[in-house]
């Protein structure tokens, strides 16, 4: 029975698509790293809680099949900001925002990132020869 749970999953791994903008981020890529972990020794993986194996499953192929999409249409494709769906994939693709990151920090940020230390021990470094100084 566990082989045939992991057929399924395997299956519905292969069919969910994996959106490239979102590095990191993508619903598709923890799918398949989730189903990887637990289905470890592959078909010979013994499953404990076979009922919630099933249900997950249940549950994320609602999803990819639209299911709650078609039960419950929406009137228009817009949302309140007026942006349409490829607006909207843009504007959360990875790239994007880190963008939007880098714009909204100050210059003092800027420049303490610029000049501080990397490596945690170069960061102990730099705190050991400022506390060693005498104050002036």
């Amino acid at each position: 029975m566990a082989a045939s749970r992991y057929r399924r999953f395997l299956k519905l791994c292969e069919e969910w698509p994996v959106d490239e903008t979102k590095r990191g981020r993508d619903l598709g890529v923890y799918l398949r790293q989730r189903v990887a972990q637990a289905f470890r020794e592959g078909e010979n993986t013994q499953i404990a809680e076979p009922e919630a194996c099933d249900q997950m499953y249940e549950s994320l192929a609602r999803l990819h099949s639209n299911y709650y999409k078609h039960k419950y249409p929406r009137p228009r494709d817009t949302s309140f900001s007026g942006l349409s769906v490829e607006e909207y994939k843009l504007v959360l693709a990875t790239d994007t925002l880190e963008g939007f990151k880098e714009m909204n920090k100050g210059m003092w940020k800027k420049l303490q990132e610029k000049f501080t230390p990397k490596r945690s021990e170069e960061k102990q470094k730099v705190w050991a020869r400022s506390l060693s100084r005498p104050q002036t």
